[in-house]
């Protein structure tokens, strides 16, 4: 029996249409860099702009060579990726367009630097040894006494921040919520916006009078009567909730935080204080690594240092018990821990909220800096801008030749499913820019060529389509009719045909170099839009076209007689 053919209602068509048409124009202004300035919206389209790679926007290609052969086997894959990451710091410092930092075969180390403007001064950054320093806080300088007129007013701001945290208890009592006058009152930053709720907490997490008052005094749901004064302020808690027991006992609270004045010395909120380097550094550093904590489970990662090391990790935990030591990397900070007791053994252990992929980069750091690898130069090609302009607009103009060509063929050859089908292509341009804009993908000479040849497969699949449906209307069905079946029919070799391209295009940017990836992307991009575009832009258009003068005129389908049914 043959199959029934579905025809698809004409408001259903229109509504497609309109929808087509709606996508195009939002796909243009993306595309169009430049809009009215007192155009909707003309900011937010005006931000997006085509990412130039290597060959196209000029720059460096470095090749490194990395020796590892002074480091064990069992550490050289983890010092190889962290002087990577270090590199990558780097190298996004010079504030070029997409850079790329990767290991190659061979311990080697490929970085593409697109955009660069001084080679030599990149290279010779590159190139630098990672310095992992630690950094002990130092000391604030005295505080100022008031003078009496300040002391006064300190006095007399305090009094009415009482009166305002009483005032506060008042209304809780008479049955306010506790969140709402917490975000009307509180001046925690941290903890205003949601309420004034500071989550689940264990004990030495507060300071020791607001621990006492939320763990042992005040019961779920009670509030304090009285406001609570520390060294941040006046304070109203409210417990809202607890959980297990033991070392696990946790307690869950809220609070109204109104801050007070110094009546003694100025305030030093906005003093800021300095790192002091202390004399421990990367080369004191024998290797880090992530374990786990037995207790809790969560991944914290282990330091262990050298002799001299160990002597001065042991004075550097000493005179900062409960006081910050930062670790420092290329001069930025990359862990701040606390320091929780005198460490004397030449190992200790940095723990926190890390998840496991944290916990690992964190390593990777530390050891760029305790197990520095010599990178040497082995190769340096350099990109001119002037050439990569060249070369895109050589580029531009091949595809643009193709593209022109290419519609000329399909109006001629196949009439109005032709011209259809270039206005199919005129839409799916733009929608292609505007993803490759708004990922963002970095554009290459490749990449271009991946584009332009979608365009191509594009076309391909609108031919399968058109020459079904030629079949059908020599068959002498009717129009309608004969454009539902030639999709039907080309469908299954459209989507074979694709779906073979994209796993290709999926396992050469898996495995391949920059340069390969850039094309497998653009044309895996360019395939799922040309589906799009043949499948659904095309096939839309020709149901607009299914009417009786079309019908009379088979001629504008390339049919130049139809067979008697």
């Amino acid at each position: 029996m043959p199959r029934k053919t579905k025809i698809v209602t004409r408001s259903r068509v229109w509504l497609t249409f309109v929808g087509i048409l709606v996508l195009a124009i939002f796909a243009g202004l993306i595309d169009y860099p430049k809009l009215p300035a007192d155009f909707p919206g003309q900011s937010w389209f005006s931000k997006f702009t085509p990412k130039l790679g290597l060959d196209l926007q000029g720059g460096a290609h470095l090749v490194y060579q990395a020796d590892v052969s002074d480091i064990p086997s069992a550490d050289a894959a983890s010092a190889l990726e962290g002087v990577r990451d270090v590199i990558e710091q780097r190298v996004n410092a010079f504030g070029v367009s997409e850079p790329l930092v990767q290991t190659g075969s061979n311990n080697r180390l490929i970085i593409e630097l697109a955009g660069v403007t001084d080679v030599n001064q990149a290279i010779q950054q590159i190139g630098e040894t990672p310095l992992l320093e630690f950094k002990e806080m130092s000391e604030p300088p005295a505080p100022t006494p008031l003078t009496a007129a300040e002391k006064e007013a300190a006095v007399k701001h305090n009094e009415e921040t009482l009166n305002t945290a009483d005032s506060i208890i008042q209304q809780l009592n008479q049955g306010s919520d506790f969140g709402e006058l917490a975000r009307q009152y509180s001046e925690d930053p941290g903890s205003k916006d949601n309420g004034g709720d500071l989550d689940f907490a264990k004990r030495n997490t507060f300071v020791p009078e607001f621990e006492e008052v939320l763990f042992d005094q005040l019961k779920i749901s009670e509030i304090t009567q009285a406001p609570l004064k520390t060294e941040f302020g006046y304070h109203i808690i409210k417990k809202l909730d607890e959980r297990g027991q033991g070392e696990d006992y946790e307690v869950k609270g809220a609070h109204i935080l109104l801050t007070i004045t110094n009546e003694v010395y100025q305030s030093q909120d906005n003093l800021t204080l300095d790192w002091n380097n202390t004399q421990l550094s990367g080369k004191n550093l024998k290797r880090s690594a992530v374990e786990f904590d037995p207790n809790s489970g969560q991944p914290v990662i282990s330091l262990q240092f050298d002799d001299q090391g160990r002597e001065l990790f042991a004075a550097i935990t000493k005179r900062n018990l409960q006081k910050p030591v930062a670790i420092f990397l290329d001069g930025q900070p990359i862990s701040i821990p606390t320091v929780q007791e005198e460490i004397t053994q030449g190992s200790a252990v940095i723990s926190g909220n890390f998840n496991l992929v944290e916990a690992k980069l964190l390593a990777q750091r530390l050891n760029a800096g305790a197990l520095p690898v010599p990178i040497e130069l082995i190769s340096q090609q350099t990109v001119g801008p002037a050439l990569g302009k060249i070369s895109l607009q050589k580029s531009l103009i091949a595809g643009f030749l193709g593209l022109i060509i290419v519609s000329l063929f399909m109006i001629i050859f196949y009439r109005l499913p032709g011209l259809m089908a270039v206005v199919a292509l005129f839409i799916y341009g733009l929608v292609a820019l505007a993803i490759f804009e708004l990922w963002p993908v970095t554009l290459t000479l490749a990449g271009i060529a991946g584009f332009i040849l979608s365009v191509g497969m594009a076309v391909d699949a609108n031919v399968l389509i058109f020459e079904r449906t030629k079949e059908e209307l020599r068959n002498g069905k009717p129009i309608g009719t004969s454009v539902e079946e030639g999709f039907n029919r080309a469908w299954f070799s459209i989507r074979d045909s694709n779906f073979s391209s994209i796993i290709t295009c999926v396992i050469l940017a898996w495995f391949g170099s920059s340069l390969i990836k850039g094309f497998a992307v653009t044309l895996a991009i360019g395939i799922l839009i040309s589906m799009f575009s043949a499948i659904t832009v095309t096939r839309t258009f020709l149901r607009l076209m299914a009417a009786k003068y079309f019908e009379d005129h088979p001629f504008l389908f390339g049919v130049s007689k139809k067979k008697d049914v």
